[in-house]
C-alpha cells in the first residue's frame, strides 16, 4: 500500500505542484520537475494529469487507515441532536451545486455544518449519501474531465467528501438489528484494475445501514477477490465498473466469483458509470441485477437475496 500522507503534508506537494504548473505556463524555469515526483503524478504527451493515480497512492489508503481511528475524527458538532425531526425539505439541484462548491474552497467542518442542516430539515442519512455526496462526486469528475476546476481542487474536493463519507458513517451508525432478522452479508468491491472507490464503499454503507453486513475490497486482483468468496459465505456480490471492461472479462469474472462461491445461490449485482451507460451488459455478463443508486440497489438486493433465504449459521 502506498505511503500515507498527512493532510498538511498532502497540501504542501499540492502547493509545489501548482506552482510548477504555473511557471510552465509563464514559460519560467522551474526545477521541480527535474526531481522525481513524490506523488507519482503521471504526465503524458498532452500535459493531462491522472487523477486516479494521485487518489489510488494518497486518498484511498489514506481513508482506509484512518476509518474509525478516534485521533483522525473532525470535531464533534452534534449531528445526531438533529435527527429524527419531522420537518422535511428535499436536497435540490441547487443544494448540491452549493455543496459542490464548498468542496472546493471550505474546509470538512464547513461541508459538515452543510450535511447538519440537512439532516435538521429531515434529510436521512441514505438520502444524503445518494442526493448529495454522489452527486457532488460526479460534478467534480465533471469538472475535472471538462477541465474548467483546478487539477488541485478537484482532488481536495474528492478527499472532503470521503471525509463527510467517514464521519457520518461513525457519527451516526446503523440501527441495531433485533434478534428476530436475519443477517444478509454482501461483500462489495471495485472491479480488478480500477481505483474509484469512493461509489463502491457509498453503496456499502447504505446496505450496511439497511441491515447487511458488509465488507468492501478496494483496487483488489481478480484472485483475491474470487478467494473472498471461496473462504466465506456471502450471499451478495456488488461490483462497481468505473472505467470501460469488455463483456468477456466482466462475464469471466462473474462466472469464476459464482464457481467459487461457498454459497452456490450468491447473486451478483453490478453498476457504475460504465453499467449506466451500457444498461445491456448486465444481461449479457451473467449479473443477476443492477441499479441506478445505491438506495435503489438496496430495494433490487432484498428481492434477489431476502431475509428468509439467510442462511447465518454459516457465516463468520
Amino acid at each position: 500500500m502506498a505511503t500515507n500522507f498527512g493532510i498538511s503534508e498532502l497540501r504542501m506537494k499540492f502547493d509545489d505542484w501548482r506552482q510548477g504548473r504555473k511557471s510552465e505556463k509563464l514559460g519560467t524555469p522551474n526545477n521541480i520537475q527535474s526531481e522525481p515526483h513524490v506523488c507519482q503524478i503521471v504526465d503524458d504527451l498532452e500535459g493531462a494529469f491522472d487523477l486516479s493515480v494521485l487518489l489510488e497512492n494518497l486518498v484511498i489508503p489514506k481513508l482506509i487507515a484512518e476509518r474509525g481511528n478516534p485521533k483522525n475524527r473532525l470535531s464533534e458538532q452534534g449531528l445526531a441532536e438533529t435527527i429524527g425531526t419531522d420537518r422535511k425539505r428535499p436536497i435540490t439541484e441547487k443544494d448540491v451545486a452549493a455543496f459542490t462548491a464548498l468542496t472546493i474552497d471550505s474546509e470538512a467542518s464547513t461541508l459538515l455544518d452543510f450535511v447538519d442542516n440537512c439532516l435538521a430539515t429531515g434529510s436521512s442519512v441514505e438520502a444524503i449519501y445518494v442526493e448529495l455526496l454522489a452527486p457532488s462526486a460526479r460534478r467534480l469528475g465533471e469538472y475535472w474531465e471538462q477541465d474548467s476546476e483546478d487539477f488541485v481542487d478537484v482532488t481536495m474536493g474528492l478527499w472532503r467528501i470521503q471525509e463527510i463519507l467517514r464521519e457520518l458513517a461513525l457519527r451516526v451508525p446503523p440501527p441495531p438489528l433485533s434478534s428476530q432478522q436475519g443477517r444478509r452479508s454482501a461483500l462489495f468491491s471495485t472491479m480488478p484494475g480500477e481505483q474509484h472507490s469512493l461509489g463502491t464503499l457509498m453503496v456499502a454503507e447504505c446496505f450496511q445501514r439497511a441491515g447487511w453486513d458488509t465488507n468492501v475490497l478496494v483496487e483488489p486482483s481478480q484472485s483475491e477477490l474470487t478467494a473472498k468468496f471461496a473462504n466465506r459465505h456471502y450471499e451478495l456480490a456488488g461490483l462497481t465498473l468505473s472505467n470501460d471492461h469488455s463483456r468477456a472479462a466482466l462475464t469471466s469474472l462473474i462466472k469464476s466469483i459464482k464457481a467459487v462461491s461457498s454459497n452456490p445461490g450468491i447473486c451478483v449485482m453490478i453498476g457504475g458509470r460504465f453499467v449506466n451507460e451500457n444498461p445491456e451488459i448486465v444481461d449479457l455478463c451473467g449479473a443477476d441485477g443492477t441499479a441506478g443508486d445505491a438506495q435503489e440497489a438496496v430495494a433490487v438486493a432484498d428481492a434477489l437475496a431476502p431475509v428468509a433465504a439467510t442462511a447465518p449459521d454459516l457465516l463468520a
